[in-house]
């Protein structure tokens, strides 16, 4: 895939509290490569992920996410969970769609239930109303039988649910290649090129 084949189109990215934020940084870095600006929101609880899973010093957030995706093809966006009033609050914003990687069962119930309070939860409401791809990546288990209403309820509103379930048959012998193909597997869902993992059936 061209490095520039993003160039001009406006992904978010939004990563919450849910463990794997590893998916999310990735996801980012994928898109970033493929010439895509990023619009990246983070909750708070997701930056405490963030350190405690990958050792993001969040008291240097904007440093520090330069440091992590500065230097590649697409531009990266930093937008504070607070920011109501940031681009991607608007409907009027054109970005491609937005997805939530990994998303919390407690954001996956504010998208559900149209509770917009935050930047991150306002960005989902927005691709909604606008009919706009939505993905949300929920990452928890066991789940009870809210979790799958809730999810149930975006699948019926179009939105796509890509659970964080790795699969084996493309023979990982890394961590990192069971990340991306989950990574890849999001890309697919918004038709997205990458070469991540080996498909089924596909030539060594």
């Amino acid at each position: 895939m061209s490095e520039l084949a993003g160039a001009g189109r406006h992904w978010v990215v939004g990563i919450t509290g849910a463990s794997g934020s590893i998916y999310g940084v990735r996801l980012a870095e994928e898109l970033l490569d493929a010439g895509f600006t990023v619009h990246l929101v983070v909750s708070n609880a997701g930056w405490r992920v963030l350190k405690e899973e990958l050792d993001f010093d969040a008291s240097s957030r904007e440093a520090m996410l330069d440091n992590r995706f500065g230097g590649r093809a697409g531009r990266l966006v930093y937008h504070p969970v607070a920011d109501i009033g940031a681009s991607i609050a608007s409907g009027s914003f054109r970005a491609e769609g937005m997805i939530v990687i990994p998303c919390s069962m407690g954001t996956l119930s504010a998208i559900a239930h149209g509770s917009s309070d935050n930047l991150m939860t306002r960005a989902a409401d927005v691709m909604l109303k606008e009919s706009r791809p939505l993905v949300l990546v929920p990452r928890e288990t066991p789940l009870h039988a809210i979790h799958l209403e809730n999810m149930l309820k975006l699948s019926r509103l179009g939105v796509k649910m890509v659970p964080a379930m790795p699969a084996f048959y493309h023979r990982p012998r890394t961590l990192e290649e069971i990340v991306d193909f989950l990574v890849g597997k999001v890309l697919d869902s918004v038709g997205i090129e990458h070469r991540l993992f080996k498909r089924w059936g596909e030539e060594t």
